[in-house]
């Protein structure tokens, strides 16, 4: 393994880090007015992810400072051509950033109504956004012989590409309700769990239409081939894992298949783009790949030492920080985030 297929798939690794981190706030997040009925509750449901929701972030951060030093072409195409869509989700972010930190601030219902609002729209837009930008790397977009993209806004709102933002919304959204579960004490335990009966199956229904669509729409299963083809088919065997565990109510490994799925649905998008990682539709010639959008050989290998170092500190951390915080949130917890 050369340095940039070892850095395309420490890329993979964070996304997957990101995916399952911060899916389950973005869902906790979208879940906020339909399971929380007063306001105390919804203050438990911020409080079951106020200590990680901002640690959870720094995935996707790692990762776009990833894409930054190890691939420029890469970041630079992708910011460019997706400048729209990445504003609103930054947008989005920062209001729900915002939201956690402002609803606490004034005790009247309209005030922290409206910030509950912020919350849900600013968990929401991201769900769906990152499943569009993924849906669209995969498909292709129109990228010119000098890696700039020549489209516009309205071309990342094609039908699969929306397809893949609902799924990754609903799969977010599952996790989220699983998460609550593990989380909460009742009521909020209970409506956590009826949550997850009625969105899980609708996730896991967008899973497979979302392989379907892939398998008519991209390349990805003529390059993935027979064998590596079967990697998408478990997400949606742990996806359906998941439910028989709901259906059993031993969620614990109802998250675990949910964690599961997410990252095997990762896998199967990087695979499918190696060695591209943004596919033109305009010509495959003009793909940008690992090779032709990288850094200098030096620059990975400065990377991959400080890389060596530092993320083995991160994930301890983080973990120490999941431990110290794992607690279930009810009446009897302060409600001190």
């Amino acid at each position: 393994m050369d340095l940039n297929t070892l850095w395309f798939a420490l890329i993979a690794v964070l996304f997957i880090g990101f995916f399952i981190l911060e899916g389950f706030d973005y869902g906790v997040g979208i879940l906020l007015p339909f399971l929380g009925f007063t306001d105390a509750e919804r203050r438990r449901m911020i409080n079951a992810i106020g200590p990680v929701w901002d640690g959870n972030e720094v995935w996707v951060l790692t990762a776009g400072g990833a894409i930054f030093a190890a691939f420029p072409h890469w970041y630079a195409t992708l910011f460019s051509g997706f400048y729209v869509a990445l504003f609103l989700m930054l947008a989005a972010l920062i209001v729900r950033a915002v939201a956690f930190e402002f609803r606490s601030k004034d005790r009247h219902p309209g005030w922290r109504k409206t910030w509950d609002g912020m919350i849900v729209a600013g968990s929401a837009i991201p769900a769906l956004l990152w499943g569009v930008a993924l849906g669209n790397m995969l498909m292709g977009v129109p990228i010119d012989a000098t890696k700039t993209y020549v489209g516009g806004f309205l071309n990342l709102l094609n039908p699969y590409a929306l397809l893949t933002g609902l799924t990754t919304m609903a799969a977010f959204t599952t996790h989220g309700a699983i998460f609550l579960h593990l989380k909460s004490t009742d009521p909020i335990r209970v409506r956590a769990l009826d949550a997850t009966r009625l969105v899980g199956p609708v996730a896991t229904a967008l899973i497979a239409a979302f392989i379907a669509a892939t398998y008519y729409w991209t390349d990805a299963f003529s390059r993935l081939g027979v064998n590596p083809g079967i990697v998408p088919l478990f997400a949606i065997a742990a996806m359906l894992g998941a439910g028989a565990f709901v259906r059993g109510r031993r969620m614990g490994w109802a998250f675990t298949m949910t964690c599961i799925s997410l990252a095997l649905a990762i896998i199967t998008i990087f695979m499918a783009l190696y060695p591209r990682v943004m596919v033109s539709s305009l010509n495959p010639e003009w793909s940008l790949t690992i090779y032709n959008a990288s850094s200098s050989a030096y620059t990975l290998k400065v990377m991959s030492i400080v890389a060596l170092i530092f993320v083995p500190i991160v994930l301890a951390y983080q973990g120490w920080t999941y431990w110290v915080f794992r607690r279930r949130i009810g009446p009897e917890t302060p409600l001190e985030y």
